[in-house]
């Protein structure tokens, strides 16, 4: 059983592209099938999920492929999206194809509903029956509207990250009654595979802010004894004279001294001080 196709949703379950991996899913209310379904990953098998997933083509594509699996491995899950509160608001940052359009917004815009405890409050959040729930009445509505009667919103343990929760949707009275379990070992190994990555890609951009420092810091070391030849003054009078100019000129300093350096190995500059593209050397000269 799907969610109805929603008009504003632009991934719709019954296309042909989306129906691969959740086909296995018509057949759960026939006993008789059940040999059928695609095998789900236990925990143990789902240990090695963050080793698997962390490398793969950074955090989004991560996410997506989180949300994804987590509706193979959760037995009743039809729909899945990620939480996270980033720059104080909750948003939905991943969400499977077949996720009805607003259903986490709405909660969002409203300030409580099952996605929004179990990220606020770090406690599992069970809705086995939207049509009786008499805790969010104005979220329970729409999302009936939008053909989802089970909810389950489970939170995960991100690094650096106040609030998050795995939230599994089903069209189906009592659809997770079973899979509990199964969703909070999910949600376990999600939060390892998402924390590995999260450490990748910090890894990644200090690796690239050490790069950078470092470049910076040889082409203002060049900068400075292209002054000190040209000014013959102390490596710090050539310093203080090329942050002046950068704050007059509104340029920063790596910027200032990069141009300087190219104009002098390219003979442009004619010694840095001639011309218009020699001004920290000729501004130097001004100010003495």
């Amino acid at each position: 059983m799907r969610f109805p196709a929603d008009p504003a949703d632009p991934a719709d379950p019954a296309d042909p592209d989306h129906r691969d991996h959740r086909d296995h899913r018509d057949h759960r209310d026939d006993p008789d099938q059940h040999d059928e379904r695609q095998p789900r990953a236990t925990a143990p098998e789902s240990a090695t999920l963050h080793q698997a997933l962390a490398g793969t083509g950074g955090l989004d594509t991560l996410l997506r492929d989180l949300t994804d699996r987590a509706v193979l491995a959760v037995a009743g899950a039809e729909a899945c999206s990620i939480t996270v509160r980033r720059d104080g608001r909750l948003l939905t940052v991943a969400g499977t194809g077949g996720l009805p359009s607003g259903l986490d917004q709405r909660q969002y815009e409203n300030g409580d509903g099952p996605c929004v405890r179990a990220a606020d409050w770090d406690a599992e959040q069970h809705a086995p029956d939207l049509s009786e729930e008499d805790r969010w009445p104005t979220y329970a509505a729409y999302a009936l509207s939008k053909g989802v009667r089970s909810v389950l919103a489970v939170p995960l343990a991100v690094d650096g990250e106040a609030d998050a929760a795995l939230n599994l949707y089903a069209p189906t009275e009592g659809a997770f009654h079973g899979s509990r379990e199964e969703a909070r070992a999910f949600a376990a190994n999600a939060s390892g595979a998402i924390n590995a990555a999260l450490r990748i890609e910090r890894e990644r951009a200090s690796a690239g802010d050490v790069r950078t420092a470092l470049l910076s810091r040889s082409v203002i070391d060049q900068a400075i004894g292209i002054l000190m030849a040209q000014e013959r003054c102390t490596a710090q009078t050539a310093l203080d004279t090329l942050r002046r100019v950068s704050q007059d000129a509104n340029i920063k300093l790596r910027d200032l001294c990069g141009d300087l350096v190219a104009r002098t190995t390219n003979g442009a500059s004619g010694g840095a001080s001639q011309g218009n593209g020699g001004a920290p050397g000729r501004r130097a000269s001004q100010r003495r």
